[in-house]
C-alpha cells in the first residue's frame, strides 16, 4: 500500500522518471530511424523533383532558343528563296523578251523573204505575159495587114523581122513610158 500511498501523492504534473526514459529512449530510436533511412529517402525524392522541375526548365529553355535558332534559319531561307524566286522571275522575263525579238526578227525577215520571192514571180510572169502578148499582137498584126492588103504577110514578115523590130520599137516607147510614170 505503500506503494499506493506514494502514488497518490504523486504529482499528475510532474511526470514519472520512468516514463521519460522509456519515453526518451522510443524518441531517440524514431529519430535515428528518420534521419538515417526516411529523411535521406525524402531528400532523394526531393532532389529528382527538384531536379526534373529544373532539368524541364533548362530543357525547355533549350527548346525555345533551338526552336528560335530553326525559326531565324528558316526566315533567312525563306528570304533566300524569295530572292532567288525574284532573281529567275527576272531571269525569265528577260529571256522572254529576248525570244520575243527573236521571233519577231525572223518573222520579219521571213515576211521580206516572201515579199521578195513574190516580187520576183511576178516580174517573173510579167515578163513572160508580156513575151505571150508580142508574139500575139504581131501575129495579129500580120493578119490584120494580110486581110487589109490581101495578101499573106507572115513570110515576108518573119524574113523580115519586121514585127519583132516594130514591137521592140513600141517596147522602147512604153519603157520610157513607164519609167517616167513610175518616177
Amino acid at each position: 500500500m505503500l506503494n499506493f500511498a506514494a502514488e497518490a501523492e504523486h504529482n499528475p504534473i510532474i511526470p514519472i522518471w520512468q516514463e521519460i526514459l522509456v519515453g526518451g529512449i522510443a524518441f531517440a530510436i524514431l529519430v535515428f530511424v528518420l534521419v538515417k533511412l526516411v529523411f535521406p529517402r525524402m531528400e532523394e525524392t526531393f532532389r529528382a523533383r527538384v531536379d526534373a522541375i529544373e532539368g524541364g526548365i533548362k530543357r525547355a529553355e533549350e527548346a525555345q532558343a533551338e526552336a528560335n535558332k530553326l525559326l531565324q534559319q528558316y526566315k533567312e531561307q525563306l528570304a533566300e528563296a524569295r530572292t532567288e524566286a525574284a532573281r529567275i522571275r527576272d531571269e525569265a522575263r528577260a529571256d522572254a523578251t529576248g525570244i520575243r525579238e527573236d521571233i519577231l526578227a525572223k518573222a520579219r525577215e521571213e515576211s521580206d523573204r516572201i515579199i521578195a520571192a513574190g516580187r520576183e514571180a511576178l516580174q517573173t510572169e510579167r515578163q513572160t505575159i508580156v513575151r505571150q502578148l508580142r508574139a500575139e499582137i504581131g501575129s495579129l498584126a500580120v493578119d490584120l495587114a494580110g486581110r487589109i492588103v490581101g495578101e499573106s504577110l507572115e513570110e515576108e514578115a518573119r524574113r523580115r523581122g519586121t514585127v519583132e523590130r516594130f514591137l521592140a520599137e513600141i517596147g522602147e516607147g512604153n519603157g520610157d513610158t513607164a519609167a517616167a510614170g513610175r518616177r
